[in-house]
């Protein structure tokens, strides 16, 4: 089974280095401007053409207690969020980035790099439509900290509702939490389904992990596991679109050669304290999650991945050829928040749940 590229967060708009970078300015509530100005990869760099493309949102139905909801998640999840990429093996080992971006001063000191430095702006606006906006850009590696030096690789976008729409699900948490399911045609013509874990850590809103697991659908064998992408982001301010860069400031550090967390903090019997589930019973793409009955449960080390900032990742069919996907982030002492949903035997997202947990007894 082939490794994962250094870029495959998604498959709607890649903007190379040379091409122009957007900037989104909000023009009213119920429409997004894309203004594209073209530049240079360092800050000595002069704007040479400008070019603007409205990008018309559908309304979306919603009720009370769904508005309520969505402006708490709003508040939460917007602004940049700076932090450290990774691609992971389907057994938990980090993927080199390609030799071809990383300096040659670390390729004569043979030194490995696995990690991308990233920025993530995230927009939901409290009023009007809901849509959910993220962008992900990776940057060339430095040797020290360059910040006037930081070049962008990539620059590739998402949309969770409206016209843009590229999401076939996306359940949003109060906290800022949410779980997104992204389909795609890879460079095979392969169908692939990301299905994304956004967990907030309930100490600090400022702070978050991201976990892509990245799966194949196919026609014989149904749905696979081809790989794991994590994001460790901190939140940096107010949303701009990517237009300042933490840089030297950037609290993140570098994780994906650290130490993984150990399978037996995971695997044993776990006590539920809080949980939110959200059903997709219908064809609209957002749903909000609601407070539900917490379950005990056991966990075992079937499709068990074990990674490093403490966070492990499952992957398995259910006797009912469902799949059971989860993602956990150990936050203390037995202690942990998960996020869990099961999909159909054709990657339709049927449900999820976010909860708290406490280990009680391990195995």
């Amino acid at each position: 089974m082939p490794l994962l590229s250094a870029n495959v967060f998604s498959q709607k708009t890649v903007l190379p280095l040379s091409n122009p970078k957007p900037r989104l300015l909000l023009t009213s509530p119920k429409q997004l401007s894309m203004t594209v100005s073209s530049s240079s990869s360092s800050s000595s760099s002069s704007s040479i053409a400008t070019a603007t493309t409205p990008i018309t949102l559908e309304p979306a139905k919603t009720d009370a207690d769904a508005s309520s909801k969505w402006v708490e998640f709003a508040k939460r999840v917007s602004g940049e969020w700076d932090g450290y990429g990774a691609d992971f093996t389907l057994d938990g080992k980090p993927v080199e980035l390609p030799e071809l971006v990383v300096p040659e001063a670390y390729r004569e000191w043979g030194v490995q790099v696995f990690d991308w430095q990233t920025q993530c702006p995230t927009l939901a606006e409290e009023t009007g439509d809901p849509v959910l906006y993220c962008k992900l850009i990776k940057f060339y590696p430095t040797v020290g900290c360059e910040a006037d030096a930081a070049t962008r690789h990539s620059v590739q976008q998402r949309f969770a509702g409206g016209t843009e729409n590229t999401a076939s699900a996306l359940g949003y948490h109060a906290s800022g939490s949410y779980i997104a399911t992204w389909p795609f045609k890879d460079q095979y013509e392969r169908e692939i389904l990301e299905i994304e874990h956004c967990l907030v850590d309930p100490a600090n809103k400022e702070i978050r992990v991201r976990m892509i697991q990245v799966g194949q659908l196919n026609s014989e064998a149904g749905f696979s596991l081809n790989g794991l992408i994590v994001f460790s982001e901190q939140w940096y301010g107010p949303f701009c679109d990517g237009e300042q860069l933490g840089a030297c400031s950037v609290r993140e550090s570098g994780f994906a050669s650290t130490s993984a967390l150990e399978a037996s903090q995971v695997v044993g019997k776990w006590e539920g304290k809080i949980a939110s589930v959200v059903r997709f019973r219908d064809s609209e793409v957002l749903h909000h999650f609601s407070a539900d009955e917490p379950q005990n449960l056991v966990r075992d080390d079937i499709g068990l991945v074990t990674l490093p900032k403490k966070l492990w990742s499952v992957f398995k069919e259910l006797h009912n050829g469902e799949t059971l996907c989860e993602v956990g982030w150990l936050l203390g002492d037995n202690t942990a928040i998960t996020s869990r949903c099961i999909l159909y035997k054709k990657g339709v997202l049927k449900e999820a749940t976010i909860s708290f947990e406490n280990l009680l007894q391990k195995v």
